[in-house]
């Protein structure tokens, strides 16, 4: 079974005075838990101030998102290169990604090999619409994206893959626990499929959708669901931190 992930997906909020303070009172209270891995995603201007804060912890950052090209005229984007100096981890193909900037799975592929190619962790994001659930079609939409994110893809070495229903997000309704889980238990075989058994068993797969302090015991408590990709509750450092105490619990 992998370690506990636990991840704070900052989105576009905090200034990096803000950023810096989050974080050291973050690193603080779970700086030195060992039984989760966490990582805080800020803005990409305040990765500098938030790996200075935790540094020393064993808090890790993470960025939200980066372009496949190592360099060029992309005005506005990120390298993977560029943020190898900075951060371990990279969120890849968020929901808000591929529906307000319309990301592909060939882009977010793209974005895969580059961010393994620089030795980021990529936090690869996979979830359906309500449509796709109520249809019936919500196993065949995330095994798409999962199948997509990963060509090419020869070892899941530090892949994570976080299930996002994107119906959840931001919402204030989560999956089920029990939800959540059936659509892990079809990631968790799909893996299988691409990698084998052995290699699939050791991947985190968090779960992201309107998680919380209240929430996450129960998520935790299902056998393939290994920690959360935490959006709001992240923003404040009492919740995010509750979050990974339960997490070290669990695992």
């Amino acid at each position: 079974m992998p370690i506990s992930f636990m991840a704070g997906n900052w989105k576009m909020s905090t200034t990096v005075a803000e950023a810096r303070s989050l974080a050291e009172a973050v690193a603080d209270r779970v700086g030195s838990s060992t039984e989760v891995t966490t990582v805080l995603c800020p803005p990409f201007v305040s990765l500098t101030a938030v790996a200075e804060a935790v540094s020393g912890s064993s808090i890790t950052v993470g960025a939200q998102n980066m372009h496949p090209a190592a360099s060029g005229a992309f005005t506005g984007e990120i390298s993977a290169p560029m943020l190898a100096e900075m951060c371990s981890h990279v969120i890849i193909g968020h929901s808000e990604r591929r529906a307000l900037f319309s990301e592909t799975d060939e882009f977010v592929n793209e974005k895969v090999l580059a961010a393994f190619e620089s030795g980021l962790t990529p936090i690869l994001c996979v979830g359906e619409q309500l449509d796709d659930r109520e249809a019936g079609r919500a196993d065949q939409v995330v095994e798409a994206q999962v199948r997509g994110g990963l060509a090419g893809v020869e070892s899941p070495g530090s892949l994570v893959v976080a299930y996002e229903p994107v119906w959840a997000i931001g919402a204030g309704r989560a999956a089920t626990p029990e939800t959540a889980q059936q659509i892990m238990t079809h990631i968790r075989s799909v893996l299988a499929s691409i990698f084998g058994d052995e290699p699939a068993s050791s991947v985190p797969l968090p779960y992201g959708g309107s998680a919380n302090p209240g929430n996450i015991e129960g998520f935790m408590a299902q056998p393939d669901i290994n920690g959360a990709l935490v959006g709001g509750a992240a923003l404040d450092a009492y919740s995010f931190c509750q979050m990974v105490e339960i997490a070290s619990q669990a695992g």
